[in-house]
């Protein structure tokens, strides 16, 4: 089976497929692409000489694998598939389903004959055990479903036809979303069915199994309250307001600790608020930003679209998945959009612009850092050094900030 390559990924990790002493660790979203991005690892490795009896894979949401529950079951698999001489690549899929794994795979790594790669699909990977268990010996790399330049590539990649527009085809990614399964079907009612079914398989394998929900119509309640107001500046106290009026009776710790769940089953993302004079974060109001907007147009049937939220969420996004630690800028009475940063203090801001009073806030800042606004206009100005891209030609080419 011939595999699209998501080379924005795929350059972070080549340099550590062969460490032993590192575990590879994969997060993201479930149906984000996190098994075929392994198994083009598998490829590359396969490629590069290594053999295929050095080469293990397990799926363990897959028939065959799916009793392995506990940490002596795990090993006993392993010590059975892994019999070549020399360094053994394991790839283990979904581990999070087997109990007390940490120390299994921690014994393996510490024998130095295994470059091991794992997977899962909710923050409780990286959290308890295997923290403490393994500080230091392990890197996550974080993957979320198609930015807009792999939505076009992969899409060429299966033969389906592009529009001529950047910004028509830009407009159906909005709509579609980035799950790369998504693209196999054709009726966008079959791709809303599919996104549907993805928030369920959430709700049954990341979240139920691993936290108490005794009121799951509360809880539904929520989840969609969060959905139809991605990109809005918010607090609890705002959230329990709106949820009063609408009937809800729920308390602050009940809507703290579901907010939580859906952003530990990477549903939406928290995006933090930074005082640029302070060089501080600020508590309070924060944003919330869904993994994939598929996720809003799913559940909606009104396929309009706002582009105020829809581009934040879309850049917050594809900043992330270039490897910024992204947070909301405020600059006195003024707000910036984003302040994405990456090692070394390398700073950018961006305002996602809808009108032109949007360049204010970046006119404000007197640093020499970068500063872009964002639009969806083709037509491209320049104003006090301020850089302006249009979006989708941006994204279409992968360029960073």
């Amino acid at each position: 089976m011939k595999l699209y390559h998501r080379e924005n990924y795929l350059r972070k990790i080549r340099s550590f497929y062969h460490e032993t002493d590192l575990i590879k660790v994969i997060t993201g979203i479930r149906r984000c692409g996190k098994s075929c991005l392994m198994q083009t690892i598998a490829e590359e490795l396969r490629s590069s000489g290594v053999k295929e009896e050095n080469i293990v894979y397990l799926n363990l949401d897959k028939r065959g694998f799916k009793s392995i529950k506990t940490a002596d079951k795990l090993e006993s698999v392993i010590d059975s598939l892994c019999t070549a001489k020399g360094v053994k690549y394991l790839f283990i899929d979904e581990i999070q389903n087997v109990d007390g794994f940490e120390e299994v795979i921690n014994a393996f790594r510490e024998e130095e004959e295994y470059s091991i790669f794992i997977t899962g699909s909710n923050s409780y990977l990286l959290s308890g055990e295997l923290v403490t268990k393994l500080t230091g010996r392990y890197l996550e790399f974080e993957i979320f479903p198609l930015t807009f330049d792999e939505y076009i590539g992969m899409k060429q990649f299966l033969k389906l036809p592009v529009d001529i527009s950047t910004e028509a085809e830009f407009d159906k990614y909005i709509i579609e979303g980035g799950f790369p399964k998504a693209l196999s079907y054709d009726d966008p009612e079959d791709k809303r069915t599919y996104i549907n079914g993805i928030i369920a398989e959430i709700f049954e394998k990341d979240i139920r199994k691993r936290v108490k929900i005794r009121n799951v119509s509360v809880f539904n309640i929520v989840q969609r309250y969060i959905i139809n107001n991605f990109g809005a500046t918010t607090s609890l106290t705002n959230i329990l307001e709106d949820l009063h009026k609408a009937g809800s009776n729920i308390t602050r710790e009940t809507l703290n600790r579901y907010i939580q769940v859906l952003i530990d089953a990477k549903i939406i993302h928290k995006c933090e608020r930074f005082d640029l004079k302070s060089r501080r974060s600020i508590s309070g109001e924060q944003k919330y930003y869904l993994s994939d907007l598929g996720f809003y147009f799913a559940t909606n049937t009104d396929n309009r679209i706002n582009y105020g939220p829809v581009l934040e969420n879309i850049t917050y996004i594809y900043a992330k998945s270039k490897g910024y630690d992204v947070s909301v800028g405020r600059i006195g009475k003024l707000e910036c959009d984003f302040i994405v940063r990456k090692q070394m203090m390398q700073y950018a801001y961006i305002q996602v612009a809808t009108e032109n009073r949007e360049y204010r806030p970046l006119e404000s800042i007197r640093d020499n850092y970068p500063k872009y606004v964002i639009t969806r206009d083709s037509l491209i100005q320049m104003r006090n050094g301020i850089i302006h891209v249009n979006i989708s030609a941006h994204m279409k080419e992968g360029k960073e900030f």
